[in-house]
């Protein structure tokens, strides 16, 4: 018998206090627009949504939005998919999409794995999974967002040369991320010194749950590029 379970929620909450009244009237009128085709529904074709990109990223949990907001405001050339559960963050993004005048960001407020799983294989230039929900006990390991799998899934739609960002501020969930990654031989880990993982990329954009320091480490960013 196939096994029809669906995979573990890799994220808690979708939703937490009142949405703001403004934001509430954003996810009424401007999510519409902005809105990813739904990825159950069928393949999403990223060429499709901004056939003159020049490249296709993809933020996986977008949180507040403010990086991945900054990112399409400095590169407007570049399309970014944004996928996010928390109905409070997509309110968020939504606002600095509308300050920002952003016509080339679309997001999907529900599962990445979804729009992973149906966007066509080396399809992205680019992933971030930024400081990701690190299920610290060690029972709970089964639902961190980095696994064998989804790496592979990764590897699946990046372009050859196409590169991926993971940063957390638990030491536990760093060196799981980087032994998982080394085991593949579809990423090279792209660090030469101490320095790579523990300074902040220069491209970086500080986030929301950065700032609030919730971890037991200063912020590790892994930088990985599909071989």
């Amino acid at each position: 018998m196939t096994d029809t379970h669906p995979p573990l929620r890799s994220f808690g909450r979708t939703k937490s206090r009142t949405i703001k009244p403004r934001q509430a009237d954003l996810l009424e009128t401007l999510l519409p627009k902005v809105a990813l085709p739904d990825p159950l529904a069928g393949p999403v074709d990223p060429v499709a949504l901004m056939p003159d990109a020049i490249e296709r990223w993809l933020e996986i949990g977008f949180g507040g939005g403010e990086h991945m907001a900054a990112q399409a405001a400095r590169r407007r050339d570049v399309l970014i998919l944004g996928a996010e559960p928390f109905l409070n963050g997509a309110a968020s993004a939504l606002r600095h999409i509308d300050e920002l005048g952003l016509e080339n960001v679309r997001l999907h407020v529900g599962d990445a794995r979804d729009v992973s799983a149906a966007v066509p294989d080396a399809s992205l230039d680019r992933i971030f999974i930024l400081f990701a929900d690190p299920w610290p006990k060690a029972r709970h390991n089964k639902r961190r967002l980095v696994q064998q799998s989804s790496i592979a899934e990764w590897a699946r739609v990046l372009k050859p040369g196409g590169e991926l960002r993971f940063a957390t501020d638990w030491a536990d969930y760093g060196e799981w991320a980087l032994e998982r990654f080394l085991k593949s031989d579809a990423f090279r880990w792209t660090a030469e010194r101490a320095a790579d993982w523990h300074v902040a990329p220069s491209d970086h954009i500080t986030t929301r749950y950065e700032t609030k320091k919730l971890g037991d480490v200063p912020p590790i960013f892994l930088d990985f590029r599909r071989v």
